[in-house]
């Protein structure tokens, strides 16, 4: 079982949109786990042995509890009941409280596909009658990572503790991010790595008086209850 569970399309998009957050958990005690929904065999870079062997090098950068991958088609993630199943069964198993989504809107249709297959698997989780092994169990809180999104975010994590260590887990897939011929219009160059990942983070950051943070949408309203603690300085 783990606290908190990440979910996403491709083995490192975890890594790159919420892996300081993950890290963030960790050490304040919970346990966090990634489900990967792809395998990585059809990206331009590497096979998906080698994402295999680096995912779970960034995981235990991560100190994540828990890491695994489903097979679903790399580049054809379709939002159907067969995958919504798999996903519950994975949610139904570890019994996440936090889910963590990519955001529903981006330029890669596994994304935010993915966004909508991750809602509605913790929707179908729950139902107490559906054909499915263990226990119903739905999220209590389901959020969306939008670090690639140009939206306002809801709030941000503070991971500036854990900045470099975010970095690393990124930078242990040499097949993605080492400098390679392959895709190379695409993929940033490795000498840039760092630079942007700070920038972004620093951005973030800055909106809430922080160093360096990830932002997150959540689609309910917040409750607040005491009006003198509520973060973030107005002026």
């Amino acid at each position: 079982m783990v606290d908190v569970l990440a979910i996403a399309a491709h083995r490192d998009d975890v890594e790159q949109t919420c892996g300081g957050t993950l890290l963030v958990q960790q050490g304040l005690g919970w346990k966090t786990g990634i489900l990967d929904l792809t395998r990585g065999e059809s990206g331009t870079r590497g096979t998906a042995a080698e994402r295999e062997a680096e995912a779970n090098d960034a995981a235990r950068i991560l100190g994540v509890s828990h890491r695994e991958a489903l097979d679903l088609p790399d580049g054809n993630v379709q939002n159907t009941l067969e995958n919504r199943l798999k996903v519950a069964g994975v949610l139904r198993r570890l019994r996440p409280r936090v889910v963590i989504l990519p955001y529903w809107q981006g330029r890669h249709p596994d994304h935010y596909t993915s966004a909508t297959l991750g809602y509605e698997s913790c929707f179908v989780s729950g139902l107490s009658k559906l054909d499915l092994e263990g226990a119903p169990h739905r999220p209590y809180k389901i959020l969306y990572a939008s670090l690639y999104a140009d939206v306002r975010p809801t709030f941000v994590v503070d991971i500036s503790a854990y900045m470099e260590q975010r970095l690393q887990s990124l930078l242990a897939y040499r097949s993605q991010y080492a400098t390679r011929p392959e895709g190379g219009g695409l993929f940033v160059p490795e000498e840039e790595i760092r630079e942007r990942t700070f920038a972004s983070a620093r951005h973030y950051g800055m909106l809430a008086g922080v160093r360096y943070a990830e932002p997150f949408v959540q689609k309910e309203v917040a409750l607040a209850s005491d009006l003198m603690i509520i973060p973030v300085q107005s002026i």
